[in-house]
């Protein structure tokens, strides 16, 4: 197996090669551990109601004292108007639904993060995390202390489960989420026991069974058939159990370690496989990229990104402008947009639709998803009308945001509330531009692009900012928006600013662009196979089964699994052959792209350099001479394989804290990475044709070394490996002649074709 693809989004901006990653190794000491284990355990069956007597006794313990906290008056106002809201028994209620782009559910959740954010140490963080656990919304609070967990600088290495392992509701569908939160295991296990001894006894003299059973539940599992594809790879309607490892590209690091197979050795495992919900029958067409669409690792990545990089933080305080937070914003909606197309294509699908206001959206969705409170989620039908539905004020105000934005980009600058002006035709305005887009803070007009943002999602969920109560939908949280193919036609939209304003900016030169006495000779690609491939992702949060302690100790013996087909792709690898004039200190970035549109014409380069995404970069240093390079795809910084489970980071922690382990802090991987299994789009049997383009540039600075896999580097600039753009040298309009008229030497388009393969 192979998990875990990119996301194109972080593509490539901090890899650098393997020899230059020498860090020295760390250990968790017991303070972190005590902290870790406390993480873990407040968010354990958070819908319950919480059962650890030490947790109970610290939040009956909170007093509201504003000498306990670090803010000045601007910075407590949320805060105080949450206090005075609880106060009053008018906070969101414990089994709501909470949507994070609500206004009104907004307005609380930040307010409790401040509790979390501006505590002045940890026993007071601690102790208002137990107040907010047994009190507040359990949406809200997961919200805020994700957000205070991973922006608190004296929070380093600390890190909570996955968000589908705290709300696997968000991620499976509601079939399985019924049969999940009803399933006992004791009941299962003595009925599994039964089962196994009436089929050993059939399948004595089955012959004489032949005519009576012939239904599919008395077929013994020894006569399972390869045509039986279903029940080789365990679809079937029940659970199963399974011994001392999930499936994972990355078991073999877990299974070879004699810590970890100690820590683990009591765990009861079971798992039950799960569809995504569009596999029984399609909708409408759209339905086909439900795979994609619906993954879990591609839906969690969206959601960390927006947790780290919040639009209500601010970029100074929180210290996100050093990482060019506005273009960053557009970097990676743009290169989730390329990814998502290339999918389509795979499908024979054409251009991510326009957005208008005024036309129908031929293919409803309709998500199969229920709320933690067992409420269903709304759906969208098909030959939707966006001006038939929800507010039209806010309809009104998105449309007079687009046509403004639009204005400023055509007049070439921007006039702010406060008199500033920001000439729009420099390449650094990029930002400026990024923070309204976003609808973030750091916005220079207050007034202006705050908020409108929040305001669409609330127009496409058909919620007014006055509605306290509100149905589910998709679109109020991060973690659920992409399922929905009217996400990536929203966010075209988008998109299409930012081409707008790099159209007024002159396209880079040939002297821009050549690189004297560098030549890419040749660069060898092979094994681009992607096939689907089995997963499993804890569900442990939802077990119905009693908690039970043992000298005040939780006792952790089962973990449930869902398993799931996910995309995949075999290894593969990169020889480049560069020839240098002198010894060089370079940058290296490759980029992937379709060659053909869903008719087969070749797009043009200037048309498809927005359909191209990082799958790389890093730092090189090139001697006089031949220089033959190898990279393979696990070499790539910012993907990472499969993360460790709830489950097993809580067995190590407890290991380590009682003495018996010496915990490494990079054996975890960063929730914030991207998986490396997404990386190559789906392909065909016959080969779906693409391209690589490979550019090598001199390093301005010194190069990264940062290991994006296991740590997350907020607020520290390493989303740069150096000071060029995001996406250079495709981030601004090409001059087609003068590009292919002088087609500079440090520059490399490959022909190439990814394979699709059906395993059975």
């Amino acid at each position: 197996m192979k998990f875990f693809i990119i996301v194109l989004v972080l593509i490539g901006l901090f890899a650098v090669s393997a020899d230059e990653l020498k860090f020295k190794r760390k250990y968790a000491d017991n303070d972190f551990l005590a902290k870790q284990k406390f993480l873990l355990e407040i968010v354990y069956r958070v819908e319950d109601p919480l059962m650890f007597e030490e947790y109970i006794m610290l939040g009956k313990s909170f007093v509201y004292n504003e000498d306990d906290y670090m803010f000045s008056d601007q910075h407590s106002e949320y805060m105080k108007k949450f206090y005075k809201a609880y106060k009053h028994g008018v906070t969101l209620p414990k089994g709501e639904y909470f949507g994070s782009l609500a206004y009104s559910h907004f307005e609380q959740m930040y307010g409790l993060f401040e509790f979390f954010y501006y505590a002045k140490n940890w026993d007071i963080f601690q102790r208002n995390v137990c107040w907010a656990r047994m009190n507040f919304n359990e949406g809200m609070f997961i919200h805020a202390l994700t957000l205070a967990v991973i922006h608190r600088e004296d929070f380093e290495d600390l890190m909570l489960p996955h968000i589908y392992e705290i709300f696997p509701h968000y991620f499976f569908n509601r079939k399985f989420i019924y049969k999940a939160e009803k399933f006992d295991y004791d009941v299962w296990s003595k009925h599994i026991m039964y089962e196994k001894e009436y089929k050993d006894l059939l399948y004595k003299d089955q012959s004489k069974y032949h005519n009576q059973y012939k239904n599919k539940h008395y077929f013994y599992t020894k006569d399972w058939k390869f045509w039986q594809w279903w029940k080789l790879m365990g679809m079937g309607e029940d659970w199963y159990s399974i011994l001392y490892f999930m499936l994972r590209d990355n078991m073999s690091t877990f299974i070879t370690d004699s810590k970890y197979m100690d820590a683990m050795n009591s765990i009861k495992m079971f798992y039950m496989p799960v569809g995504y919900t569009s596999d029984v029958h399609f909708f409408n067409k759209e339905s086909e990229m439900s795979y994609f669409t619906e993954d879990v690792d591609w839906n969690s990545y969206w959601y960390y990104f927006n947790m780290h990089y919040f639009p209500n933080l601010n970029g100074k305080q929180f210290g996100l402008k050093q990482d060019r937070r506005g273009e960053y914003y557009f970097y990676v909606v743009r290169q989730m947009l390329a990814r998502y197309y290339m999918e389509r294509l795979s499908h024979g699908f054409g251009q991510i639709p326009d957005f208008n206001f005024f036309t129908k959206v031929t293919y409803g969705y309709d998500p199969q998803l229920t709320n933690y409170n067992g409420v269903g989620y709304s759906y969208r039908t098909n030959y939707y009308e966006y001006a038939t539905n929800g507010n039209h004020d806010y309809m009104n105000g998105i449309m007079d945001f687009f046509q403004r934005v639009d204005e400023i980009i055509t007049q070439g600058y921007f006039k702010t509330y406060d008199g500033k002006m920001i000439d729009m035709r420099k390449p650094e305005s990029i930002e400026y531009l990024g923070d309204m887009m976003q609808g973030n803070v750091d916005n220079y007009d207050k007034y202006f692009a705050t908020f409108w943002y929040m305001y669409a999602h609330m127009y496409f969920a058909h919620i007014d900012d006055s509605v306290f109560h509100i149905h589910p939908n998709t679109f109020l949280n991060y973690e659920t928006m992409m399922r929905d193919p009217l996400f990536y036609i929203i966010y075209r939209k988008v998109t299409d600013v930012f081409a707008k304003y790099y159209d007024y900016l002159k396209p880079y030169t040939y002297d821009d662009l050549y690189f004297p006495g560098v030549l890419i000779e040749d660069v060898k690609v092979n094994n681009l196979i992607t096939y689907y491939d089995l997963f499993d992702f804890e569900v442990t949060n939802l077990m119905n089964d009693k908690m039970t302690f043992a000298d005040g100790k939780l006792m952790w013996d089962r973990t449930m699994l869902a398993r799931q087909m996910a995309l995949n792709h075999r290894d593969f690898d990169f020889e480049y052959t560069i020839k240098s004039r002198n010894f060089e200190k370079v940058i290296v970035r490759a980029f992937l792209g379709p060659k053909y549109d869903e008719f087969g014409r070749v797009i043009s380069l200037n048309t498809n350099r927005e359909n191209f995404f990082e799958v790389d970069s890093f730092y090189l240093e090139l001697k006089s001479g031949v220089n033959t390079i190898k990279r393979s795809s696990k070499d790539l910084l910012w993907a990472t394989d499969n993360s460790i489970t709830y489950t097993e980071l809580y067995k190590l922690i407890m290991m380590a804290y009682e003495g018996n382990y010496e915990l490494p802090l990079d054996k975890f991987k960063a929730n914030c990475a991207f998986p490396n299994r997404l990386i190559l789009p789906r392909g065909w049997q016959e080969g779906m044709p693409m391209q690589f383009l490979f550019y090598i540039y001199p390093a301005t600075h010194e190069a990264y070394t940062f290991d994006y896999k296991n740590a997350c580097g907020i607020a520290s600039g390493i989303r740069h490996i150096d000071n060029k753009p995001y996406g250079y040298p495709l981030d601004r309009k090409i001059d087609e002649f003068e590009f292919f008229e002088a087609f500079v030497p440090n520059m490399f388009l490959k022909d190439v074709k990814i394979y699709h393969e059906y395993v059975l």
